[in-house]
C-alpha cells in the first residue's frame, strides 16, 4: 500500500472501505441505469417528467391538508393549490414538462459538476480520485451542451444526459468500491 494512502486520514474512505460491496453494487445498479436512459431517452425524459409531476401533487396535496388542519391561511391555501396544479400539468403535459425541465437540468449538471471536482481534488491522492474528476468534468460540459442547444433537443435531451450523468457517477462508485476493495485486502 502507498505511503499517500496510508496518509489520508479521511472519513469517507474508511466508509468506502468498510461498505465496499455495498459501493460495488450500487455502482453497478447506478451504471444499468444510465445505460437504460440513454438507450430509451425520451422515455426516461417523460418518466422523470411524470415521477416530478406525481411528486408536486402528493406534496400539494400534504401542503393543503396541513393548510386546513393548521388554519394557516389564505396563502398557505393558494401555494399547496398551485403545487397541485404544477403537478397535474407536468402530469398531463410531460413533453412540455421535459422542455422547461431541460433548464432545470443544465443548471443541476453544471453545479454537481463542480461540486464533483472539488470533491476530487479534497481526496486526492487517492486511487480512483482521477474517475471523480472526470465525471465532475463530464458533467460541467453536458450541462454546457444542454444549455447551446435549447430548447431544439429538448425532448431527447434529459434522458440521454441523465443516462450519461448517470452511467459516469455509477462508474466512479464501481471504481471507488474496488479501490477500497484492494485496500481492504493489501491491509489483510
Amino acid at each position: 500500500m502507498s505511503q499517500e494512502i496510508q496518509n489520508i486520514d479521511s472519513t469517507f474512505l474508511n466508509e468506502v472501505k468498510k461498505n465496499s460491496g455495498l459501493t460495488i453494487a450500487v455502482g453497478i445498479i447506478v451504471v444499468l441505469m444510465g445505460i437504460f436512459a440513454m438507450g430509451s431517452p425520451f422515455i426516461a425524459g417523460v418518466s422523470l417528467a411524470i415521477a416530478v409531476g406525481f411528486m408536486l401533487i402528493i406534496g400539494g396535496v400534504g401542503q393543503l391538508v396541513f393548510a386546513l388542519k393548521t388554519h394557516a391561511g389564505l396563502f398557505s391555501i393558494i401555494l399547496a393549490v398551485l403545487t397541485v396544479i404544477a403537478g397535474g400539468y407536468m402530469v398531463s403535459n410531460p413533453g412540455v414538462a421535459l422542455v422547461t425541465m431541460t433548464m432545470v437540468l443544465a443548471i443541476y449538471l453544471v453545479i454537481s459538476g463542480v461540486f464533483e471536482v472539488m470533491m476530487a481534488f479534497q481526496i486526492k491522492p487517492v486511487k480512483g480520485w482521477g474517475w471523480a474528476l472526470f465525471s465532475g468534468v463530464i458533467s460541467i460540459l453536458l450541462g454546457a451542451m444542454i444549455w447551446s442547444q435549447f430548447p431544439v433537443s429538448g425532448l431527447w435531451t434529459v434522458g440521454t444526459l441523465i443516462g450519461i450523468k448517470l452511467f459516469f457517477s455509477g462508474w466512479t462508485l464501481l471504481m471507488f468500491g474496488l479501490t477500497a476493495r484492494s485496500i481492504a485486502k493489501e491491509i489483510a
